[in-house]
This record gives structure tokens, C-alpha cells and sequence, in this order.
């Protein structure tokens, strides 16, 4: 798939804001597939907008509807105001907070990426609460970044094995773990999604 325009952009922003964590363009990739696959009216939500490069990927794949919402969300007030800053279509919104304060307050989605601490590392089951029957939950980082230290990567290892045995365990999901990019875990909840 070519790298969108608004992609490249905001990666070249993320480099000059020494901000390391964007996702990456193989993640991104299933981002766009799995967001042109939500229902006409559907609803993605996005943990963790960083500089914006996965939200980027997640409108890419929704060009040119217009009848998908998007909501982001950013713990850190800077990077919420530096990813605002691109040009974006009047149907993503971004909300600036900690994920397990705001998420409860956003209803329902078809499709979450989870690509932050909160709803994933701590707070999973308000994510999972999120989910509408048949939508999708995209984990990301399974496997830890080489930069980090050799502690540090147990201690990403050992959550994440927390995290999988957690979603594997809901009877609700459809679960499968894909050996891709950072390593990614993908859940369907069971059921037809509501009309739209």
C-alpha cells in the first residue's frame, strides 16, 4: 500500500519532536484495511494519538466516506494539540485525557486501536466494554522495541502475556495473535453488529 501524503507528514513531524513511538507503516497498513471494513455509520476509536500517524493510516483507509466518526484520544496535552494541528476531515474528533476517564463517556465503537497504557496496559475491560457485537480490537506491541533495556523487556513481556491471557480468556471474543509488524493481537466480540 503507498504511504499516504498525510502519513509522511506526520511522521516527518513526529522525527522533528523526537517522538518515537508512532506507529509503524506495516501497522498502519491493517489500520486502513480494518477501517474501510467498518459498517456504513460505524464508529472508531483510537487509544493513544501520539503525533497522529496511526490516526493518519485510519483516515487514509476511510477516504472518501464521509459516514464513519473517528475519536482520539491523548493523555499528553502537547501531542494532542501538535497531531490537531494537521489537516484533518471535520468528521475526527480528538479529546485530550487519560483513555479509562474518557472512554466510558464516548459509547460504543466498531473498531478500537488500543496504542496506549491506559485502556490496554491498565484499564482493558472499559476498552473491551467499548466494543459493539461484531467490532474489532487492535493491540499493537506485543513484542517489545529493540531500544529498550534487557529489563524493560521482561517487564513488557510479562504485561502483555497478562493482557493476552486476559482477552483470550472473554468468551465474547474471537481472538487471534498475527507474528507482524510489532506483533499484533486481533479481537472480533461475538454478535451482529447494530443496524445502521
Amino acid at each position: 500500500m503507498q504511504i499516504p501524503s498525510r502519513v509522511t507528514a506526520l511522521r516527518k513531524r513526529a522525527v522533528e519532536s523526537n517522538f518515537p513511538f508512532s506507529s509503524e507503516d506495516s501497522t498502519g497498513e491493517l489500520l486502513a484495511v480494518l477501517a474501510a471494513s467498518v459498517r456504513p455509520g460505524g464508529r472508531i476509536c483510537e487509544l493513544g494519538t501520539g503525533l497522529g500517524v496511526g490516526l493518519g493510516w485510519i483516515v487514509a483507509g476511510l477516504a472518501p466516506r464521509s459516514d464513519v466518526s473517528v475519536v482520539t484520544i491523548e493523555s499528553d496535552c502537547h501531542r494532542s494539540t501538535l497531531a490537531q494541528e494537521a489537516d484533518w476531515p471535520g468528521w475526527v474528533r480528538f479529546v485530550t485525557g487519560d483513555a479509562t476517564v474518557e472512554l466510558p463517556k464516548l459509547g460504543r465503537f466498531d473498531l478500537i486501536f488500543a496504542d496506549a497504557e491506559g485502556g490496554k496496559w491498565y484499564g482493558l475491560d472499559l476498552t473491551l466494554a467499548a466494543l459493539n457485537l461484531g467490532a474489532m480490537l487492535v493491540l499493537d506491541d506485543l513484542v517489545p522495541q529493540d531500544w529498550k533495556s534487557d529489563i524493560e523487556k521482561q517487564a513488557h513481556r510479562q504485561k502483555m502475556d497478562d493482557i493476552r491471557r486476559h482477552v483470550h480468556a472473554k468468551p465474547d471474543l474471537v481472538v487471534t495473535e498475527l507474528n507482524y509488524a510489532t506483533g499484533i493481537l486481533l479481537a472480533v466480540r461475538r454478535g451482529s453488529p447494530p443496524d445502521a
